[in-house]
């Protein structure tokens, strides 16, 4: 069984756990178990409403969605512009994994559907409709 780390592990250290993120000098983040299920008890206003409007049942392609650390910066990984979100530096992070996990989805979908978002201004030149 694995050690059980401190929630703030990439924020605290360099976050270079394995070998290979050593070798490669940064930090794996696809690393998680992608398979748990997300505690639905856990959703954010804004979620619940969102994915009402949608007319999902559950998270869909969200569930995959994690909060990750870039240069020991909480942030989400948008895949649409490759890059990724940074939160506030203002922004207070929960404890639990699973809350920081719904932040990082509510993050993503609001930056997605903001004039900011690279895909917009693509959208805006290419759209045939």
């Amino acid at each position: 069984m694995s050690d059980v780390k401190d929630i703030d592990h990439f924020l605290k250290t360099d976050g270079l756990d394995t070998e290979r993120e050593k070798v490669i000098g940064q930090h794996i983040g696809y690393r998680y178990d992608v398979n748990l299920l997300p505690d639905y008890d856990k959703l954010t206003p804004f979620l619940k409403d969102y994915i009402e409007i949608m007319g999902w049942d559950d998270l869909n392609w969200l569930e995959d969605v994690h909060m990750g650390y870039e240069e020991g910066s909480p942030a989400v990984f948008d895949r649409n512009a490759n890059g990724w979100i940074r939160l506030p530096d203002d922004m207070e992070l929960p404890d639990n994994q699973q809350d920081r996990d719904m932040m990082a989805r509510e993050l993503l979908i609001k930056f997605q559907m903001s004039d900011r978002h690279p895909m917009r201004d693509l959208n805006k030149a290419y759209r045939k409709f």
